[in-house]
């Protein structure tokens, strides 16, 4: 993206096309290994196991687009896939980004069920009832993602082109508000809610007597990776990538360049953790599901253990 006044900003997005290449085998190992594991290793499919299951699938399915945006990156920076795989990469990212997001807020929502009502859930909460949720968040980010089918468009520029990642800036106005949108319903809504479930099990877990100090960390570890691979992914991209939308929005004749430049290489860097966050996300299953505990070497009946007398 680039204005008349500062030039283009490619020359940035070009230099990261090795991050891009490189995240791509870790994403596709990482969630591929994953859905494997779950689809024919795992003997018991509670609720946490299916949310932890589509959220690898969506990783795995996404991360089959990383070379061709690592290829798009790759100086000088061209699209050649044309315009309709254009629209379905964007609308992919959306997809993965977004069912991810609430995919953790389900996956939160049920641990805090687990840890903090024990009793009030035991028996009522069905592997069913995870599936047809499941089902909700899929439909949900579909919807969230799918005007981006239409906001995303090739344009030529200096001879190559583009695969707008927001609007044209003939749709920036309208793109702006539907960016906003997206942050709080697709961003801060699940956000909040994975807090609220994350503080009140470190509430209970850390006010029981019951539990060891070594028990006691081992949640609060486990609590810690959950907030943080969201602090550091979903929470930045949000906030860089709309402000610089806002930023494109006010520009006029006495632009500041560096400020412009600065600002927009933070939503690329920020879009990158973002991707990064699709590799790191089995980390969260190897705690939840109890094959991969094992496969892994950890304690997954220590976990479990945790969990039943935190309420006692």
């Amino acid at each position: 993206m680039a204005s008349a006044l500062c030039g283009n900003f490619s020359a940035f997005q070009e230099s990261l096309w090795p991050l891009l290449a490189a995240q791509f085998p870790l994403a596709l190992v990482g969630n591929g290994f994953a859905v494997y594991r779950f689809a024919v290793r795992e003997r018991s499919w509670h609720s946490g196991i299916v949310y932890s299951f589509h959220l690898a699938l969506s990783g795995m399915f996404y991360s089959a687009s990383l070379p061709f945006l690592a290829a798009y990156y790759f100086p000088p920076k061209d699209w050649r896939y044309g315009s309709a795989f254009c629209k379905l990469e964007r609308f992919l990212f959306n997809v993965n980004l977004y069912g991810g997001a609430f995919f953790v807020a389900c996956i939160s929502l049920n641990r805090y069920l687990a840890v903090v009502h024990p009793l009030r859930v035991r028996g009522r909460l069905q592997p069913r009832h995870a599936k047809a949720l499941s089902a909700a968040v899929w439909a949900l980010a579909a919807a969230l993602s799918a005007p981006t089918l239409v906001f995303a468009e090739l344009r030529e520029a200096e001879g190559a082109v583009e695969c707008l990642g927001s609007a044209a800036p003939r749709r920036l106005a309208e793109f702006y508000p539907y960016s906003l949108v997206l942050a709080g319903v697709g961003c801060a809504v699940p956000f909040l809610l994975s807090a609220a479930c994350y503080a009140a099990i470190i509430r209970v877990v850390f006010r029981n007597p019951h539990l060891s100090r070594t028990e006691k960390r081992k949640v609060g570890i486990l609590v810690a990776v959950g907030v943080a691979l969201y602090a550091f992914s979903y929470l930045p991209y949000h906030v860089f990538r709309n402000l610089n939308l806002w930023r494109r929005l006010q520009r006029t004749g006495r632009e500041d360049c560096g400020v412009s430049r600065a600002i927009h290489a933070a939503a690329q860097v920020a879009k990158i953790l973002v991707n990064l966050n699709v590799c790191l996300q089995p980390l969260l299953y190897a705690a939840l599901a109890d094959s991969v505990r094992s496969c892994c070497g950890a304690d997954g009946k220590a976990t479990e253990d945790v969990e039943l007398r935190a309420a006692t």
